[in-house]
């Protein structure tokens, strides 16, 4: 990797100025509150806790995101302007959304697919799918899969995707979880009258 930025000045700037327009536009009436409500600035310092949470979610996972594209830990940390050891500590270990929840007794069988990287993690469930087993969980390195009696797909796209998601939804497929940034999985049975779409 090159010591050149990856993102420039003008890209940076409009990620900050989309993050404040997010913070101030999302809460219903917030922007016309500040202007003459006190409690507006309350509810300013509530958005933009939420703002920070949600950036260092997308922080957490997307350094997991380059660690399973196969950089190291020293390329993370330099981009994060901090050693290869600070990286690996803040980072390493952190919890995904979709990790596996364990079954109890009488829940199908589970199993991890392992290790998988941004590159083979689509193969590996087409694979898996064909089979019957369909996506459950996922992390860095790693997805867990449930057996069952039919096929499955499995597609992920982008969580910028705006309306895709809806329309994915009325076509049957299931979210799974709420996303790894900067995806979002989906899952669909195929029946015997439908051949999988990838």
């Amino acid at each position: 990797m090159s010591d050149v930025p990856l993102l420039g000045p003008l890209e940076a700037a409009r990620i900050r100025e989309g993050i404040a327009a997010a913070v101030i536009g999302a809460p219903e009436g917030l922007a016309d509150a500040l202007e003459h409500d006190a409690d507006g600035y309350l509810r300013l310092v509530d958005a933009s806790r939420v703002g920070a949470e949600e950036a260092s979610r997308l922080l957490r996972e997307a350094v997991q995101g380059a660690r399973a594209a196969g950089h190291s830990w020293e390329t993370v940390g330099r981009i994060l302007g901090v050693s290869r050891q600070a990286a690996q500590q803040r980072f390493a270990g952190a919890p995904a959304p979709g990790a596996p929840t364990g079954g109890g007794a009488g829940t199908a069988e589970r199993r991890i697919l392992s290790p998988l990287t941004a590159f083979n993690e689509m193969a590996a469930l087409e694979e898996a799918g064909r089979d019957g087993w369909h996506l459950v969980g996922y992390g860095s390195f790693f997805h867990e899969v449930e057996a069952s009696a039919h096929p499955w797909e499995h597609c992920r796209v982008t969580l910028s995707a705006g309306g895709r998601h809806r329309r994915m939804e009325a076509e049957g497929w299931i979210p799974v979880g709420a996303g790894w940034f900067p995806w979002r999985y989906y899952k669909r049975p195929l029946g015997p009258d439908r051949k999988a779409a990838r």
